[in-house]
């Protein structure tokens, strides 16, 4: 299977996550509920869908959480306050460097966002809004600093999430 398969099943995957009112059963902010997400993200598609890696994986220079350190980190990141905008962004980014998947980070977690601002703010982000090159940089520069690229991220009402 091709990672452009991969990537549309994902996204049929998630719509129907959404659709069928699973995901509001998910735990929020949590690593068990990112598992969970990554799995019905990914199952069927990666032999690793909903696990922890064990592995050490880098991208773009940028070298994640070692994996041998990675489940205290996890919990570290799990215990972080979600109550403010900035609270629930700093934990987005500190989740995003431990990358806690080999694949399937990014959709998971975004997911795993949206459903902190849902529930602490009432709140979740258009990612149609957001384009693609302001994602990525925003989360390269997110170990450094990440309010003022996150800045453009304001979450929206939730009327009908």
């Amino acid at each position: 299977m091709t990672q452009n398969e991969i990537d549309r099943l994902s996204i049929e995957k998630a719509k129907e996550l959404f659709a069928s009112g699973i995901v509001y059963d998910i735990e929020v902010g949590t690593t068990a509920g990112l598992r969970a997400i990554h799995r019905a993200l990914f199952v069927g598609l990666y032999p690793f869908a909903g696990e922890i890696r064990k592995l050490n994986i880098s991208k773009g220079g940028l070298r994640f959480a070692n994996a041998l350190y990675l489940a205290p980190v996890l919990e570290a990141i799990e215990k972080m306050s979600e109550t403010t905008f900035e609270e629930i962004i700093a934990k987005y980014v500190e989740m995003n460097i431990a990358h806690p998947f080999m694949e399937g980070n990014g959709r998971s977690t975004r997911i795993w966002l949206d459903m902190m601002l849902r529930r602490s703010l009432g709140k979740v982000v258009d990612w149609r809004k957001i384009p693609r090159e302001v994602y990525m940089q925003a989360m390269e520069r997110s170990p450094v600093n990440d309010l003022p690229d996150f800045d453009t991220f304001r979450a929206v009402p939730c009327d009908d999430c």
